[in-house]
């Protein structure tokens, strides 16, 4: 440590072991429990901290998802469906606690495979994707009594399509519902991180379920549109952009098929003047860098008041410059790799017409590394609604910041957005939290906090963030025929 007036920590490398993955060089499908060769081209699935190729990723044909979905019909109908929630809830469970046991192995293949910080892979994936399946076990024998009918059925066959901004999560945050519900699957990972779904393969096979009750199937987005548009899908579950979104929504109009859809965001964070500043910086940090800002509830609008905006944004000035931005393996790390060229190049294209609107850029002076995908934490001051870094989803380590006077203005900016997933709230009033609430046409508010999730609540948006919830006991309703 220097011995400055203002200290500067310096901290020693601290990778985990990439050898803990036990990354493998190819791997294959699931489909009616056997991993198989598809008869797609296969992927080369790339560390986007360093462009290597990590392995070679088989992929799915339009008969491979034709396969598959008549393997999940037949174990609907033969065994699944069938099956009473005691039962499958042992299965669940099963499947949890393997989750939990293969924490660090998932972990470090996840950070690799997406470029997330291992201390985000470890803490906060990992460990809410098992705890999706403890909680959805629980209901499994409960439906009856979830408020939502007396004999709640499954709907069959749910086909669902995943992101690649939370890869194992995402698989759980599907897979859980529609398994306790008595459904089975076809799920299609995203093209550039499959790597976690595919060892969730490995413990679904070794849990014992069933062949054909979840099938998982590697692929780009031919792949999907394949499986949303089969017409032995009952169900589509959907989270990505929100111009696929709306292709799966226009292709599925009339079909009778049951639809959710969680899709962008532009959420944004509003401090008042009595907030507490010291802590509301710690949300504002974590609720755009988090995960690099690939978050669609990502609180990527801060709206301040005005009295308040010099000094706070002096304070997120000083705090995201000890961001550290590197090796998504090193646990010191708080911002690692986006998670690829593509997406790197339209953070920079959207940046890039921030300063030519005439938003005053400032970029955290934080080395980065040589290679891979990086890019370093970026806050925009004098944005107005009308650019386009205030309006479109960057999906990427970048803030703009708005000014506000009344409560009545900070509602009417924080709506001006055709998204509706999420919004935080920072003041120190609880009557005046409550009101936000209620005015604030989001799915998901927090009070002084952020990104704050859990297994229980149920999550969702409204406009064209999607629609309908997934967690708690209202998400449930979505794999059910009720």
């Amino acid at each position: 440590m220097n011995s400055d007036v203002n200290p500067v920590w310096e901290y020693a490398p601290a990778p985990e072991n990439r050898d803990i993955a036990n990354l493998k060089p190819s791997y294959r499908m699931y489909l009616d429990g056997e991993f198989v060769e598809g008869g797609g081209e296969p992927l080369k699935t790339v560390n986007p901290a360093t462009e290597e190729v990590l392995a070679e990723v088989s992929t799915a044909a339009p008969s491979d998802v034709d396969r598959a979905v008549k393997a999940a019909r037949r174990a609907h109908e033969r065994v699944w469906g069938r099956m009473p929630g005691a039962e499958r809830a042992k299965y669940i469970y099963r499947i949890a606690r393997m989750i939990a046991e293969r924490s660090r192995e998932l972990a470090v293949l996840e950070s690799m495979d997406n470029g997330k910080p291992i201390k985000e892979s470890r803490d906060v994936d990992v460990p809410t994707a098992s705890a999706h399946f403890f909680y959805h076990a629980g209901w499994a024998d409960k439906l009856a009594y979830a408020g939502l009918g007396p004999d709640p059925r499954p709907l069959g066959v749910a086909g669902q399509v995943i992101p690649w901004n939370f890869p194992l999560l995402m698989a759980a945050w599907k897979l859980a519902p529609a398994l306790a519900c008595g459904n089975t699957v076809v799920l299609k990972p995203a093209e550039t991180t499959p790597l976690t779904a595919l060892v969730l393969a490995e413990i679904i096979q070794q849990a014992d379920l069933p062949p054909g009750v979840v099938n998982i199937l590697p692929g780009a987005g031919d792949v999907g549109a394949e499986l949303t548009n089969h017409a032995g899908v009952d169900k589509v579950a959907f989270t990505g952009s929100t111009e696929v979104g709306k292709l799966i929504q226009r292709s599925l109009a009339g079909s009778g098929k049951k639809l959710t859809l969680e899709l962008g965001g532009k959420a944004a964070n509003v401090v008042f003047d009595d907030a507490p500043l010291d802590q509301a910086v710690e949300g504002i940090v974590n609720g755009i860098f988090f995960n690099q800002g690939h978050v669609c509830c990502a609180g990527s609008r801060l709206l301040v008041q005005e009295s308040v905006a010099d000094e706070l944004l002096e304070k997120l000035h000083a705090r995201v410059s000890t961001l550290r931005i590197g090796d998504p393996l090193d646990k010191n790390t708080d911002v690692g790799a986006i998670n690829s060229r593509e997406q790197l190049n339209k953070i920079t294209e959207l940046v890039s017409s921030g300063e030519a609107e005439g938003a005053t850029r400032w970029t955290s002076p934080c080395p980065l590394p040589d290679k891979g995908f990086f890019f370093a934490p970026t806050v925009f001051a004098g944005v107005s609604q009308a650019m386009r870094i205030a309006r479109e989803e960057i999906f990427g380590p970048v803030l703009s910041v708005l000014t506000f006077r009344t409560p009545d203005e900070a509602v009417a900016k924080a709506n001006n957005t055709p998204y509706g997933l999420s919004a935080g709230i920072w003041t120190d009033k609880g009557s005046r939290i409550l009101w936000m609430a209620n005015k604030l046409r989001a799915g998901v508010v927090w009070a002084n906090t952020f990104n704050r999730f859990d297994p229980t609540a149920p999550f969702g948006g409204y406009q064209e963030s999607g629609f309908g919830r997934e967690g708690g006991r209202t998400g449930l309703e979505a794999y059910l025929d009720v």
